[in-house]
């Protein structure tokens, strides 16, 4: 008697597969972003859990972030060949054995080396991405797409207060917990549902220009995250600096004289795509720093002045509207960039983190400020992400999507990673001698310098609509 499937089970079982392909790619957006941005809310939890200095415990973090920053062009490289279900399949893999790691009772360096492998997730967003543009109609596509991208930004605060929360009741291991289950769940999601890549594709990995681009990368990520380098010894600092400009100035040479380059360096000369870009670098300093400042200020005691003095789990519970209010941007979109087009919806959700800004200035007497300003921050770094995707694919052939999208999250991680590093200088340098907490008067000035930030960041964006505005006919969104 035959055992092969029927064609009525292989209908259904396809069915399935195709109901479950959009929530598995945004879960799957959703769960890298918020299990990369685990280490932030439980620093303090590993230090003392694992009797490490604060400097140390802040590598369960820093290491997430650089391993994502490299994984990602390499990751997009992949994505555009015809081996994208198992480079995700793969990466998945790694992810949930790191998850493994982090939740054994093993030393800090098994911790390490957990977080790092957790930090390739961050790779897969731009994969997604591709998967979406490939499989789904064409209107549904672009309103994934930008889902796929506001998931993968916003996700970062929705791990915070579960974090905390867990790890305030059954200690920093149960929250790494969460984790490993959400990461397993990814992994099962995913090699049920995504499809095959269609045929015709193919792809080499340009080996000598990733190892070019990941050693820049890493110098420049850890000179932004390692802000201690400027203050101590600002001479490693220089020669990072130094390194990094001669490693990138490598990369571009050896991408522009190959046939199969890592990033189609051509493709990011085009204006919308370098304009999209430099919006994303500027956008990510200024919206990263002013989340910073948010968490920071919200945790400082009142002794110190100002501040609301909550817990870990209660700052978490802040970063719900900025949360919720970003879904609500993405969910949005399509309508707000079929009445105004995805350029402009770049430039006017710029003004609106700008507007965040405004409101933590007077952040003073009200918790209630601080949620305003994280619901206004969401919405608009919602809206940023979910047009950010629309400007760049307009121009992009389909079979470049993962690798172009993947080079727009490197820039994103490292605009990030300067915000962080422009927030913990400024503060740094308004703690007075012998203080642990800044003056007010230096969150004023990191808010003062965020503005400025934003502002050019707005004008990048009206230069990015101006050069688009010949390509309008044919703009997706």
């Amino acid at each position: 008697m035959s055992t092969n499937p029927t064609p009525v089970a292989r209908t259904t079982v396809a069915g399935a597969r195709t109901r479950l392909l959009v929530p598995t790619l945004l879960f799957t957006a959703l769960v890298v972003a918020a299990v990369g941005s685990l280490g932030a809310p439980l620093i303090t939890s590993v230090a003392t859990t694992f009797h490490v200095s604060l400097a140390a415990a802040q590598w369960t973090l820093t290491i997430t972030l650089l391993v994502g920053a490299v994984a990602s062009p390499l990751l997009g490289r992949l994505g555009a060949g015809p081996h994208r279900r198992e480079a995700i399949l793969a990466t998945l893999v790694v992810v949930v054995a790191g998850s493994v790691l982090t939740v054994l009772p093993l030393p800090f360096t098994c911790l390490l080396i957990g977080r790092a492998a957790q930090g390739a997730g961050l790779g897969l967003t731009a994969l997604m991405m591709g998967v979406a543009r490939d499989h789904l109609p064409t209107h549904r596509a672009g309103g994934v797409i930008a889902l796929v991208s506001v998931a993968s930004t916003v996700g970062i605060g929705v791990g915070y207060p579960l974090a905390g929360r867990l790890t305030d009741v059954a200690g920093v291991r149960a929250a790494y917990t969460l984790g490993l289950v959400v990461t397993a769940l990814a992994l099962l999601a995913a090699w049920f549902s995504l499809p095959a890549v269609p045929a015709g594709r193919t792809s080499r990995l340009d080996i000598p220009g990733t190892l070019l681009l990941s050693g820049g990368l890493l110098a420049i990520l850890v000179n932004a995250s390692q802000t201690s380098l400027w203050r101590e010894h600002l001479g490693i600092a220089l020669g990072l600096a130094g390194a990094a400009a001669l490693l990138i100035a490598g990369w571009v040479s050896r991408e522009l004289h190959t046939d199969t380059p890592l990033v189609d360096i051509r493709l990011l000369r085009h204006p919308a795509v370098a304009g999209a870009n430099l919006t994303m670098a500027l956008g990510g300093v200024g919206m990263y720093l002013l989340l910073t400042l948010l968490t920071r200020f919200a945790q400082t005691p009142e002794s110190a002045g100002y501040g609301f003095g909550l817990s870990v789990f209660e700052a978490g519970l802040t970063l719900v509207p900025f949360s919720v209010m970003g879904f609500v941007a993405g969910r949005l979109h399509p309508k707000i960039s079929t009445r105004f087009g995805a350029r402009t919806t770049l430039a006017t959700s710029s003004a609106t983190i700008l507007a965040a800004f405004l409101v933590l200035l007077p952040a003073h007497t009200s918790v209630i400020e601080i949620l305003t300003a994280q619901a206004i921050l969401g919405f608009g770094v919602g809206a940023f992400s979910a047009a950010m995707p629309a400007v760049i694919l307009t121009v992009t052939p389909a079979a470049e999507t993962s690798s172009a999208m993947a080079f727009n999250q490197v820039v994103r991680s490292v605009g990030f990673s300067f915000g962080s590093a422009i927030g913990g200088l400024v503060l740094a340098a308004h703690t007075p001698t012998a203080q642990n907490f800044p003056t007010n008067h230096g969150y004023t000035v990191a808010a003062a310098t965020g503005m400025a930030i934003m502002t050019l960041t707005i004008l990048t964006a009206v230069t990015v609509v101006r050069a688009g505005h010949t390509r309008r006919p044919t703009d997706p969104a």
